[in-house]
């Protein structure tokens, strides 16, 4: 018995989500008819449903049975005659009344029977292993007490009218138990169709029993045999008695098998397809859900309903899915670490170490007077400060289609034009760094930075060892461009860009920019020209 509090709260947890999933599907219902309600049904709600459907399709099937049982006797077996050759009371009082009294009371007993099977499932309570086999046993023994009450109705009236003429027997037995058989697996059909809801809640609580005929096949072959094989061994046992019998006359024979094949084609097609349906309806849910998945939406998630290989298969799409949305989450992790850029050249190709020359444009976002700034406020206060200053410098850098390459403390490296290659990384660094001067100025006042710019021929690869390395640039312009931020603080503009940087760029981004004196940077030997914002 499951009674660890555990296991309710994981269950729950369980049917919560799917509730909250399943409730977003667009294009299937989640038990696949709308007949069956929604996931988030109330319990009291559900029974009431449940009960309804079980009622109903129990007196449908029945009464057509009646009705097809009454034809095969009167009609298709007209010798002897079930009007004129045995007592009226017999006929006309006796038959109908036990019909009424087993369509009334077979449907109250078993529907309540049911219900109070299922009580747990009513209750909201997880289910233990014994209610679980209850769940997926209940059409098998829907199917058998609909069985029941026409067996006994077949063999009491078999009795009865036999002690009148014995013709009867075979008659009376073909035509009322042919209709049996057919009701009893038209009933197993619409029951384990109305149960699929408590069929999901048994199923989240572990696999589906064993059970006589599992599986697809199992269930067809079963449909089959009762469906369509049963009847056509009817026909031929209509065929055998009457040729032992010698009761009926050439016609009358040919009309009981052409009746008789009749009933057993419509009856069958009918349950077959009935069959056929609830075999799709749960592929139909997986296309419906493959088809989101397929957009891009990874929020599908499945009730798995059904005990056979298509609830494997509702299972092992929530499985696929659960990977896919955990892969995207990695891959969303490692793009926030590596950037974007980065993250996807890895996906399409296995990282090595080492590089290769690119021309890029590199970008330098260093604080003005950050150890004064860290002393003068708390911690806390420095970390949101800092995460709202980066988030400035990485919006502009993402904007204009660079990667932002690391944070150095209170610093910032940004490169232009590799991984991926740009027409022209100049324009997009210089821009950006406008850009991001303007925001800061507006958005992050007490965060002043300088701003370093520059291009120019680097080495861009994987460094470190084959356990764990990053991607990253090596050169000149780095450096550079670093020397340019640590110069930029104390200018007024507090941006510099290298003339190297300005002249690569296209008018349009030139008109921008003004070039003023060359100095020699920390670490440099030849001078550089600096550029400064117009």
């Amino acid at each position: 018995m499951i009674s660890h509090p555990s296991v309710a709260q994981r269950l729950g947890r369980v049917l919560e989500r799917l509730t909250r999933q399943s409730g977003r599907l667009v294009g299937a219902p989640a038990y696949g008819s709308l007949l069956l309600g929604r996931v988030n049904e109330s319990p009291p709600r559900r029974r009431v449903r449940i009960q309804t459907l079980v009622t109903v399709s129990l007196l449908t099937v029945n009464v057509i049975g009646i009705l097809v049982a009454a034809l095969l006797v009167t009609v298709a077996y007209p010798v002897p005659s079930v009007f004129t050759d045995v007592p009226p009371w017999l006929t006309y009082a006796l038959a109908p009344a036990y019909a009424t009294f087993a369509l009334a009371f077979g449907t109250w007993w078993i529907t309540t029977r049911t219900v109070n099977d299922l009580r747990w499932a009513v209750d909201g309570r997880v289910p233990t292993r014994a209610d679980q086999r209850k769940a997926f046993f209940t059409p098998w023994r829907i199917a058998l007490a609909q069985l029941t009450l026409w067996a006994v109705g077949t063999a009491a009236f078999t009795v009865l009218y036999g002690l009148y003429n014995t013709d009867f027997i075979p008659q009376i037995a073909l035509g009322v138990g042919f209709c049996g058989v057919l009701v009893s697996t038209g009933a197993y059909l619409f029951t384990e169709f109305a149960l699929r809801p408590v069929a999901a809640q048994a199923l989240a609580a572990g696999r589906p029993p064993h059970r006589l005929a599992p599986g697809i096949m199992g269930r067809t072959m079963t449909v089959w045999m009762l469906g369509s094989g049963v009847p056509v061994i009817g026909i031929g046992l209509t065929a055998l008695f009457s040729l032992i019998l010698d009761n009926l006359t050439k016609t009358q024979l040919e009309v009981a098998i052409l009746i008789t094949s009749l009933a057993t084609l419509v009856f069958g097609f009918m349950l077959m397809w009935i069959l056929a349906w609830l075999t799709a309806t749960p592929v139909r849910v997986v296309r419906s859900a493959l088809k989101r998945v397929e957009d891009g939406d990874l929020t599908a998630n499945l009730v798995v309903f059904d005990g056979t290989e298509l609830g494997e298969l509702q299972r092992g799409f929530n499985s696929m899915v659960n990977g896919l949305r955990e892969r995207e989450r990695v891959r969303d992790l490692f793009g926030r670490h590596v950037g974007r850029e980065v993250a996807a050249a890895a996906e399409l190709q296995r990282p090595t170490l080492g590089g290769e020359e690119r021309h890029v444009a590199v970008l330098f976002v260093d604080i003005v007077q950050s150890t004064h700034l860290v002393s003068a406020l708390p911690p806390i206060d420095v970390v949101e400060l800092l995460n709202r200053f980066f988030a400035v410098v990485v919006e502009e850098v993402d904007r204009h289609r660079g990667i932002v390459n690391k944070f150095e403390g209170d610093a910032t490296l940004a490169i232009f034009g590799a991984p991926v290659s740009l027409d022209n990384p100049e324009d997009e660094a210089l821009r950006a760094a406008r850009t991001i001067m303007r925001r800061l100025e507006r958005e992050v006042p007490e965060c002043p930075a300088g701003i370093g710019v520059t291009a120019g021929q680097v080495v861009a690869g994987n460094v470190g060892a084959n356990e764990r390395f990053e991607y990253t640039v090596i050169g000149g312009p780095v450096n550079e461009a670093a020397r340019l931020s640590e110069l930029a603080k104390s200018a007024d503009s507090r941006v510099l860009a290298s003339a190297v940087a300005v002249e690569n760029a296209s008018e349009q981004e030139r008109a921008h920019w003004t070039l003023g004196d060359a100095v020699t940077l920390r670490g440099h030997d030849a001078p550089t020209r600096l550029a400064v914002p117009a």
